[in-house]
């Protein structure tokens, strides 16, 4: 297990989930788990929240480093498929952390 998650947050126009499920899925997490120091990713959906504007949708990606994120690697694998051009524009309430494991 790696030391460090980075955790990715958004929301997409309800119009645009299918599609943006579906290259998230069969695309983007693909292309991204390919980026040196990214070992996992895992995807999620809001079901409920105390604060009111949480994103609707979380992805959870295990990478080696902080830095991992903003690479060559990772930039480059995230500029592939259908996500910079179709998704990526239409998304909101977009919000990036790294975070790291304790003990």
């Amino acid at each position: 297990m790696a030391d460090y998650i980075y955790v990715v947050q958004m929301d997409i126009p309800n119009e645009m989930e299918d599609e943006f499920n579906q290259i998230y899925d069969t695309q983007h997490v693909p292309n991204i788990t390919k980026a040196p120091g990214v070992h996992s990713c895992v995807r999620y959906k809001l079901e409920s929240s105390d604060v009111e504007g949480t994103a609707r949708y979380t992805a959870v990606y295990e990478i080696d480093t902080p830095k991992t994120p903003f690479s060559v690697g990772w930039l480059a694998e995230s500029e592939k498929g259908d996500w910079p051009t179709k998704i990526r524009p239409h998304t909101t309430n977009r919000s990036h952390l790294v975070l790291k494991k304790l003990g």
